[in-house]
């Protein structure tokens, strides 16, 4: 299917004749007998994936395979935050190739994926915050990332409705960086699968991998209630069931699943054009385009695999916010949701190679997901189609045997 592009010409065109000679953005496919690569999962990360292999190294005779729909997984049950001030050399760099590609990706992908870099605050709430954020910083410059440590009058000025002076939180600065953001979780898994498909990828949805076969220790098959399929090279990106696939393939991964929850109240006016996180109570909040404010916290406490939302949890985020927040209070909360995160760790992701040859892993992005989907993709295609990439080298899975973790979870104070 050749996709017609989109453009105000072609909105204008369509709404000559009642919208009626739009294209589907993607094919409906079936499975052919056999495909040189194949990712299940057809999140954003899946689909970033295989377009990647497409664009950057010319590997067209792509399966994507998807249980359920399309994005129905984390990549539309999150937050939309997008930054790249991490710590650690390996993450700064990995996230920050996926904040640079966000900012043109919409225009690559000639899909609207609605991002908007309205900047990212991480509120400093204890002293120890503040040293860490500074350091954080420091290590951001020498790194070529663009952030900065703001005063609490500075945070005041970006964001009027925050309360300084909490009694139990004070706001005492934030680890500010401009250029970080938001964008539509669903957009940008529908941008890419209509890329995808335009290079003639097949993306099969319903279709459930219930085995996969190798010999002699190379992949050569994957069982699906849609019957087999054979192929050269497996990718398994399926974020909170990494663990069940590897069992399947014969491998165990060092993660663990949990149910990460969020919110969003009714909608309001516009009262708050950035993002702001914080990890003292392990909240964080930004406002929709439709007013409705978008919270979220932190995960169970327990392994687990469910899609809906514990009330308790949600009581114990808002409870902290409204102390930094207090006019969020009379907010009706609208409707809450679950995703189900895995976890390493070091709470750092695993781009990386398996002991079944041709059979490539990514997973344990936790709960950070979303905002590394183009990274993540450019760096899986890569490992996939060269064997080896720059981006994901520290990522792989031997580093837990060999002790070099890359420990964000300390750094950072919290799991983002």
């Amino acid at each position: 299917m050749s996709t017609r592009r989109y453009s105000a010409f072609a909105l204008a065109r369509e709404a000559l004749r009642d919208h009626l000679g739009w294209q589907r953005a993607w094919a409906k496919a079936s499975p052919k007998p056999r495909y040189d690569v194949i990712i299940v999962g057809a999140g954003g990360h899946g689909l970033a994936t295989a377009y990647y292999l497409g664009k950057n190294f010319g590997i067209r005779n792509v399966a994507v395979l998807e249980k359920g729909w399309l994005g129905g997984g984390n990549t539309g049950r999150n937050t939309t935050i997008i930054r790249s001030n991490y710590l650690q050399d390996p993450s700064a760099a990995i996230y920050e190739k996926s904040r640079a590609l966000y900012e043109t990706l919409s225009q690559e992908l000639n899909y609207n994926v609605m991002f908007s870099p309205r900047g990212v605050m991480m509120l400093a709430q204890t002293e120890h915050e503040v040293r860490g954020y500074k350091r954080t910083a420091h290590a951001n410059s020498i790194q070529g990332v663009t952030t900065e440590f703001i005063s609490p009058e500075r945070v005041k000025e970006l964001v009027p409705i925050i309360e300084l002076k909490g009694p139990r939180y004070p706001v005492l600065g934030a680890l500010w960086q401009a250029r970080g953001g938001t964008a539509r979780h669903d957009a940008v898994a529908w941008g890419y699968a209509r890329a995808c498909s335009d290079m003639g990828m097949d993306i099969i949805q319903n279709c459930e991998v219930t085995g996969i076969r190798s010999e002699g220790g190379q992949v050569t098959v994957v069982e699906t209630s849609k019957g087999e399929i054979g192929c050269g090279k497996l990718g398994l990106v399926v974020a909170g069931h990494s663990g069940v696939l590897a069992q399947k393939a014969g491998f165990r991964l060092p993660i663990e699943s949990l149910a990460l929850q969020a919110l969003v109240s009714e909608p309001i006016k516009p009262c708050m054009d950035v993002v702001v996180m914080a990890n003292t109570v392990h909240g964080y909040m930004s406002q929709s385009d439709k007013g409705e404010m978008v919270i979220g916290g932190g995960t169970d406490a327990f392994n687990n695999y469910t899609q809906r939302g514990s009330f308790h949890h949600i009581e114990e985020t808002v409870r902290a916010l409204v102390e930094t927040f207090p006019m969020i209070s009379r907010l009706k909360m609208l409707r809450q949701w679950g995703g189900i995160v895995d976890m390493t760790g070091d709470r750092s992701p695993i781009i990386s190679k398996t002991p079944v040859d041709g059979i490539f892993v990514n997973c344990g992005w936790g709960t950070g997901g979303f905002k590394a989907i183009p990274g993540s993709g450019w760096a899986m295609a890569e490992l996939m189609a060269k064997g080896h990439s720059p981006l994901s080298a520290a990522f792989g899975m031997e580093r837990f045997r060999e002790g070099r973790f890359i420990d964000e979870s300390v750094a950072a104070g919290v799991a983002h």
